[in-house]
């Protein structure tokens, strides 16, 4: 066994972030992912620099445990053989807008009628029973849609966006929870069901948690956005030699702060004594933390922090992190020989576990490298495979050798 998830087989038809991030997950768990492409290939292949074409550095990350199969869902024969895989696998995980699976032949209703125990899940950008459903929708949109970028600008400047994908991974991982839950439910009662993911809402729940605020009553008793976190002076901390990032958050570490800072009669004051006067005041505190923290080295910060039982680290940059003590001793950045891309450094699986501990399997694939083996494995004969491919409803990778060689490189 390799993985919690050992056994479970999953049809992977999404692309892009989100749901290569929520199959990624469920991958490294140990579920068998048949990563369905096009024949263009998933659109993250092409982004960022790379040794051959379409193995680019996103693409690597996203897609490592995973298998590649070229089928072209819209011919007839490539439809009929994902149909005829359904009947075998466990999960089926899309990311095309609903009306695209029902175009496909590929709906819920479809599907559940070669296996009414699959579960079948949808992650696109809005609910079904909304005048929304059939609007497209990326990372940037719903960080808009949701008020991200407005949150941001209370910070500094005008609106702006998060500079990560967080939307789509925050909904990635909301699908993954959802499937996992979906099956355990399908373990009690041998039904499998429908899982809708909608990116809108799903991102609206994550962020609202915090900024509803005084909105959450009815009439509002305040305005909307937790005011620690618009400051625009809750940011790393400047110190004499570089940046450090500190949680100075309960009331024990603000009287410990004081002290260490030679003003221990502020705890005293009512704007700081509790957490209530603190968060109405929290302008005042970091300012005044940006004050004291450029009086003294990074190093003598950290000890006197560490000394008082204060949270603090030093700033990394992606760069420096590869070098961070506590990952390299963890191992948490590895490397591995890629059959066709050379040495690659690989992100590790956080989790520990006592049991069904999880590994790397698979490097990220090449397209259409497994197509041949996946569908032996899900009971096609040569004589079928050699039809497909004939027929052009399915594509084979090549080996890694010639993969390099028609690359160009």
């Amino acid at each position: 066994m390799t993985g919690p998830l050992d056994g479970v087989r999953i049809l992977d038809l999404t692309s892009n972030f989100m749901g290569p991030y929520a199959s990624l997950l469920l991958a490294d768990m140990g579920a068998d992912v048949s990563k369905v492409e096009s024949k263009q290939g998933d659109t993250t292949r092409g982004i960022g620099p790379c040794r051959n074409r379409g193995m680019g550095p996103i693409f690597l990350h996203l897609n490592r445990n995973k298998r590649s199969l070229v089928l072209d869902l819209k011919s007839t024969d490539g439809n009929a053989a994902l149909k005829r895989m359904a009947r075998s696998a466990d999960v089926l995980m899309y990311s095309l807008r609903p009306k695209a699976m029902e175009r496909l032949g590929l709906s819920y209703e479809d599907v559940r009628a070669v296996n009414p125990g699959i579960i079948h899940c949808g992650m696109y950008g809005f609910g079904q029973n909304g005048p929304y459903a059939d609007r497209p929708a990326y990372d940037d949109l719903i960080q808009a849609a949701v008020g991200m970028p407005v949150l941001q600008s209370r910070k500094a400047g005008p609106p702006d966006y998060v500079a990560t994908a967080i939307a789509d991974r925050v909904v990635g991982m909301a699908a993954t929870s959802a499937v996992s839950m979906a099956l355990f439910r399908r373990e009690r009662t041998g039904e499998g069901q429908e899982v809708q993911v909608p990116m809108f809402e799903t991102f609206a729940h994550f962020v609202m948690g915090d900024h509803l605020y005084g909105h959450t009553f009815v009439p509002a008793i305040g305005d909307w956005g937790y005011q620690r976190m618009m400051n625009p002076d809750r940011r790393p901390y400047r110190t004499l030699d570089g940046y450090i990032g500190v949680n100075v958050y309960i009331d024990k570490h603000w009287q410990r702060f004081f002290e260490v800072t030679g003003h221990p009669e502020m705890a005293q004051d009512p704007r700081f004594a509790d957490i209530h006067g603190r968060t109405e005041n929290i302008g005042l505190l970091y300012e005044y933390l940006g004050r004291v923290f450029e009086t003294k080295t990074t190093a003598e910060w950290m000890a006197l922090m560490t000394e008082a039982d204060i949270p603090i680290i030093e700033m990394n940059t992606p760069e420096s992190l590869l070098d961070d003590p506590h990952m390299k001793q963890v191992g948490f950045f590895g490397e591995q020989e890629h059959p066709s891309e050379g040495m690659l450094r690989t992100l590790g699986i956080p989790q520990q576990w006592s049991e069904s501990s999880p590994e790397l399997r698979y490097p990220a694939p090449r397209l259409g490298e497994h197509s041949v083996q996946l569908l032996a494995e899900y009971g096609f004969s040569d004589t079928e495979i050699d039809g497909l491919l004939s027929s052009g409803a399915v594509q084979a990778g090549d080996s890694g050798d010639s993969y390099k060689a028609n690359s160009g490189d």
